[in-house]
């Protein structure tokens, strides 16, 4: 196949580039910038700004693949009163995304994979709560309306990813080791009340050549891994550093897990199982998030 990964020089999508690269598929990134990993560099590179630039200008023919990583959450939002959660969301995912998706379509590729999100699914009453799940809501559902014989079209939803790509600089892992040493001054130690599912960015890459390969057109696919309190969660941290501790759970806001990410509800417990029978479709492997906890806290030790 000949794949474009677009959002690939972040940490999905970066994974899933590589690792569909090693699968023996022809590999393009697509980004506003360059990628920072030296494990990238190597890929071809198409710099575009899905959510402002023209994208039915002929740079996407040539593919028969997509894999689209970029649909933005809150780390993106301006905190300046410049625009409203709901405008920013509406016009980088509700507007944007089914318009990329389009001039794919447009442009020929056949066979498209989006990286959705879990809270439609396992969280539906903050459809209409929260702007960030109303606008995955409404762009999931848009972009698999898509879908036909000759676009094959599914979603990969997924709960909190962790993962890590050398060379690419992710702050929230390293503050969470430096937080689970106790090296970040004035920072209480507690755990937040609730928990959710988690998985790696290894397996997201394994489900992505999954559904390129035998994914339904018009699918959602909710996939997940582990499910952990918060506590226990932070715990895995802590232990994984060398700081085994017993933390208290607190309905404090979190200094590492605030509620400004948790788009279920402060405190809420997101716990599911996936299908066995779409996993297997999919092909992904499970029950890797502690190993990968202490694979991250010897990557960002220092």
């Amino acid at each position: 196949m000949n794949i474009l990964v677009v959002g690939g020089t972040g940490m999905v999508g970066g994974n899933a580039a590589l690792y569909l690269k090693q699968a023996g598929h022809s590999v393009t990134i697509m980004s506003r910038n360059r990628p920072t990993a030296e494990t990238l560099s190597a890929l071809d590179f198409i710099e575009t700004n899905y959510i402002e630039d023209d994208c039915s200008d002929g740079r996407l023919e040539g593919f028969d693949s997509l894999v689209f990583a970029a649909a933005v959450d809150v780390r993106y939002l301006p905190y300046d009163g410049s625009v409203t959660p709901e405008d920013f969301y509406t016009k980088a995912n509700t507007e944007a995304v089914p318009r990329f998706f389009a001039a794919a379509k447009a442009a020929g590729i056949k066979r498209c994979v989006y990286i959705g999100s879990f809270y439609p699914t396992v969280a539906p009453h903050r459809i209409n709560e929260c702007a960030y799940v109303r606008s995955r809501h409404l762009t999931d559902t848009a972009v698999l309306a898509m879908s036909d014989e000759q676009f094959n079209v599914c979603s990969l939803n997924a709960p909190f990813i962790l993962g890590h790509l050398p060379g690419l600089d992710i702050p929230h892992l390293g503050g969470l080791v430096q937080y689970a040493k106790g090296n970040i001054d004035g920072a209480p130690i507690f755990s937040p009340v609730g928990g959710t599912n988690h998985i790696s960015s290894e397996s997201v890459s394994e489900a992505i050549l999954g559904a390129l390969l035998r994914g339904e057109s018009g699918k959602p696919y909710l996939i997940g891994d582990e499910n952990y309190s918060w506590k226990d969660y932070l715990e895995i941290w802590f232990a994984a550093v060398g700081n085994p501790t017993d933390l208290s759970v607190l309905e404090d806001d979190h200094p590492m897990l605030p509620n400004v990410i948790m788009f279920a509800g402060p405190g809420a417990t997101v716990s599911y199982e996936p299908d066995p029978k779409e996993t297997a479709i999919l092909g992904y492997g499970r029950n890797r998030i502690k190993a990968l906890i202490e694979e991250i806290a010897i990557s960002y030790g220092g």
